[in-house]
């Protein structure tokens, strides 16, 4: 069967071929037909013939590839019957048709009108098998689809809100239904009902519930996207980081298929996806060119393997980059030994998120040491002016974050040795907003967000931010 399944799958790489040929010669030859009972096109009639004969051989080879590849399993039984015996129909009346055609029997034209319909018919259930069973109408459904972010319909209240229907199911229904529906199996994996979703497919279980780390379907999902495993397929519209984030969570909280928001008391560090799910627009992040130009060797596998099994989400930054990003957007407590596990990642680790974790002053002296880093996520944690201090040895950091913690100005002010700076976000901190002038002073290149908006801070700016006056 493994020999089998090989075979296959090497088939499915060239069947659409073998199908598009017949598909385009045969209507060809009808066309020809059509067109040389005028007296004008009869010098076509010559061509129908050799149309004909090269629309048999391939209809022919497209009937026996398909029927290989239809072995896999991978396929809705049902459609595969019906798309199986209409391609088979359509090459015998190929064949009727340049017999007919040879003997220019009179009957040619009607024979080939039906191999015309059968061909339509035969490649939109070949569509349905590859693309869904709505795949004519989706491009005219909405002006999304396709699209990496697709606006979603808002959840009026989250917290009422069934974590697997009206979170998970969308995102899997969007972005994995096309290959693990009920049109098309791919791995005899299907991913469009629970009790499917929980028997896996050839290679066993997909999630392990509450082990979001040992999850094949995570694992897959963070893989780079050349990778011939990862899922989505490259060509595919991918998962978001907020929705790569919300898989995570709900495999890491037990994947229940039942419970609301309410019931499983969402962290902090999840809440912000969660809030995003009401307005219904996708959480955007922020575009930085921030991914070094020159290569990096591959990480430490087990390093990540250790990672992961701690809830660490590790992922490479790009397609075919060894660069890599960390959150413990899962993880409850980070220990001092996550944090020197990351220094061995020290060369490929660029982007960190310890948001909503519970680290302190003392932790940013290991995580200063991550000396590639361009991107800290530190909201919300307890970190201190002391803390940020120590990341002044961060020459290549681009972007942090600091909203909701205790940070002043004055301690902001240690990291403007960071020429590489282009965003910093000071939401809910200690600063005040007539400490806002001293700080563009210290970072004039730099743009600031102070809470949901970014103002650029330029030389030339010459607004003063003061005291209203008491009537």
């Amino acid at each position: 069967m493994t020999f089998l399944f090989s075979i296959t799958e090497f088939i499915g790489h060239f069947h659409p071929v073998l199908v598009h040929l017949p598909i385009g010669i045969l209507l060809i030859s009808a066309l020809f037909q059509f067109l040389s009972k005028k007296e004008k096109y009869q010098s076509l009639h010559a061509a129908i013939s050799i149309a004909l004969f090269w629309g048999m051989l391939c209809a022919i080879a497209s009937c026996i590839s398909g029927f290989l590849l239809s072995q896999s399993g991978d396929y809705d039984e049902g459609l595969v019957f019906k798309h199986q015996w209409l391609g088979i129909a359509t090459a015998v009346v190929a064949v009727v048709a340049y017999y007919l055609n040879a003997k220019n029997n009179k009957l040619t034209k009607w024979v080939m009108g039906l191999m015309a319909l059968l061909i339509i018919i035969t490649g939109h259930l070949g569509g349905s098998l590859t693309h869904g069973s709505g795949y004519l109408t989706k491009a005219f459904s909405s002006g999304n689809e396709g699209k990496s972010e697709t606006i979603r319909k808002p959840i009026a209240n989250v917290q009422e809100a069934v974590v697997y229907t009206d979170i998970i199911q969308p995102i899997l229904k969007t972005k994995c239904y096309s290959c693990h529906g009920s049109n098309k199996q791919k791995g005899k994996l299907r991913l469009d009902e629970p009790d499917f979703i929980l028997k896996g497919g050839k290679d066993g279980k997909v999630i392990i519930a509450g082990k979001a780390g040992e999850s094949n379907l995570i694992e897959r999902i963070l893989l780079a996207k050349d990778n011939e495993d990862h899922m989505p397929p490259k060509e595919k519209p991918q998962l978001t980081k907020q929705e790569i984030d919300l898989l995570h969570w709900w495999v890491s909280t037990g994947a229940d298929f039942n419970k609301k928001i309410k019931e499983f008391s969402p962290t902090e560090k999840i809440k912000p996806a969660l809030i995003a799910l009401q307005s219904g627009q996708p959480k955007q992040e922020i575009k930085l060119s921030d991914i070094p130009e020159k290569p990096v060797e591959k990480a430490d596998d087990e390093v990540i393997k250790k990672l992961k099994e701690r809830g660490v989400a590790i992922t490479p930054v790009a397609q075919n980059s060894n660069y890599l990003s960390a959150s413990f957007i899962s993880v409850d407590s980070i220990t001092e030994n996550d944090l020197q596990l990351l220094l061995s990642l020290q060369k490929q680790l660029i982007w960190l998120k310890l948001a909503y974790c519970k680290i302190t002053d003392i932790n940013l002296v290991t995580v200063a040491k991550l000396s590639s880093l361009t991107r800290l996520h530190l909201e919300k944690t307890a970190v201190t002016d002391t803390g940020l201090a120590n990341l002044k040895t961060l020459t290549q950091l681009q972007y942090i974050n600091i909203s909701g913690t205790k940070i002043t100005a004055k301690g902001l002010e240690q990291l403007s040795s960071s020429k590489q700076l282009q965003q910093i976000y000071i939401y809910q901190t200690g600063i005040t907003g007539s400490e806002w002038r001293s700080i563009r002073n210290f970072f004039p290149n730099t743009t600031i967000d102070t809470g949901g908006y970014a103002v650029p801070f330029m030389i030339t700016d010459t607004i003063e931010v003061k005291t209203p006056k008491a009537k």
